[in-house]
């Protein structure tokens, strides 16, 4: 009894630490995002904003993730396709076929596969660079010269961030429709037109901007989280490998408690199309 009692406290202890960490690093976090966005806000305005330092983020962002993503898209259309339409098919709503494909592309695929490739390609890369600069005290060196880290190395990658993410949320969509639309009509089970009347039908221009503000909210969250892991990196290379892997994992539970909740508010608030 007494092992197992001690056993309860050392769990109970355990969760506990770990029950104040994540609020302090929520904390962290949202400060993180405070900072970063005023500091982008008044530079801009200023004319002191790192437009270089912003340019060279946003086409490492490009290169590292444009191929991966499109790659990732095509198989999924082809999915979303084989699945949708082997079920349209068993209850006779082959015509829809269009619609929920298409639609499903935009409100869930698109940002949803835009945001593992920022997490994943994108945030672990600035999660490598700043905690790389981190163990080698290049950070603190800025700030004994006076220089923020946040204003001169996070807001430039977030705001480059969010213009990348929102373009790839772009290309995925154009991708996996394309895909789905090519894989249907190609195998003759629904005519061009019917496919794209369908779609026309059931589509809303705010399904493109929920696509659209889920991917710019994606990039801006995934960016922060690996911000901050890189910035607080410690204990040589090994410990900017813990922060690469702390920051994907945080960051897809994140965005997918966002989605969630950005999804459901969407179903509520925005009228349906019914025909």
């Amino acid at each position: 009894m007494a092992s197992i009692a001690t056993t309860a406290r050392a769990t109970y202890a355990d969760l506990s630490d770990r029950a104040r960490e994540g609020i302090h690093t929520g904390g962290e976090l949202v400060l993180l995002a405070y900072d970063s966005v005023r500091a982008a806000i008044l530079d801009i305005i200023s004319r002191k904003f790192s437009w270089q330092e912003f340019l060279l983020q946003a086409w490492f962002m490009v290169r590292v993730s444009l191929l991966p993503t499109i790659l990732v898209a095509i198989p999924f259309g082809v999915i979303v396709s084989i699945q949708i339409g082997g079920i349209a098919s068993q209850i006779g709503a082959s015509s829809f076929v269009g619609a929920v494909n298409g639609i499903g592309v935009l409100r869930q695929g698109a940002p949803l596969v835009t945001s593992l490739m920022i997490a994943g390609a994108v945030g672990s890369a600035i999660t490598a660079d700043l905690g790389a600069r981190q163990v080698r005290e290049e950070i603190d060196a800025m700030k004994v010269m006076g220089l923020d880290p946040v204003r001169r190395l996070v807001s430039p990658r977030v705001v480059a961030a969010i213009v990348v993410a929102a373009l790839l949320s772009a290309v995925v969509a154009t991708t996996a429709i394309v895909t789905g639309f090519a894989l249907t009509v190609g195998s003759g089970d629904v005519s061009s037109g019917t496919y794209l009347g369908a779609f026309i039908s059931f589509g809303q221009p705010t399904d493109l901007a929920l696509a659209e503000l889920k991917a710019v909210l994606f990039g801006f969250i995934a960016t922060i989280v690996a911000a901050h892991k890189g910035l607080h990196a410690k204990g040589g290379p090994k410990g900017v490998a813990d922060a690469v892997n702390q920051s994907v994992v945080l960051s897809v539970i994140l965005l997918a408690l966002v989605n969630v909740g950005l999804t459901q508010a969407y179903v509520m608030l925005v009228p349906q199309k019914v025909a």
